[in-house]
């Protein structure tokens, strides 16, 4: 009776998760205000943008390190697409390979359903190609 009163105690003690984003050990809450002309202000967006940053991030590093390192660029939609069909057809594949590695025939469903994944692993692959060829 007495260890429970102590174990509620102490979980009435703790305190509860409130949730939401965490705090920051080191806030920033100051601001500095930087006069520029229009065309200054587009040209350090777009300067801020083509490395991914927001303004006022990209202001800061150029401050403090005079430099910025780039940030690893996302994939393109259509590289994250390619992923997907080829992990889909691998998946698809594999099941294929353990039928026959257990000396099983495939059905002529399966095989026209193969001969199907063999032309799309083929366009996929000349997709791909062509893709890289173009964004170089």
């Amino acid at each position: 009776m007495e260890t429970e009163i102590k174990t509620i105690t102490e979980a009435k003690n703790q305190k509860k998760n409130v949730g939401g984003r965490p705090k920051k050990s080191v806030k920033r809450d100051r601001f500095i205000a930087v006069k520029c002309t229009a065309v200054e202000r587009k040209l350090i967006e777009a300067k801020a943008k083509s490395f991914f940053l927001s303004v006022s991030e990209y202001i800061r590093e150029m401050a403090l390190r005079g430099t910025i390192l780039p940030k690893i660029k996302t994939l393109p939609k259509e590289v994250l697409g390619f992923t997907a069909t080829l992990n889909h057809l691998a998946a698809n594949l594999n099941q294929i390979a353990k039928k026959r590695n257990g000396f099983e025939e495939l059905s002529v469903s399966e095989r026209s359903e193969l001969k199907v994944q063999s032309e799309e692993v083929k366009n996929l692959t000349t997709e791909i190609k062509n893709y890289l060829q173009e964004n170089n």
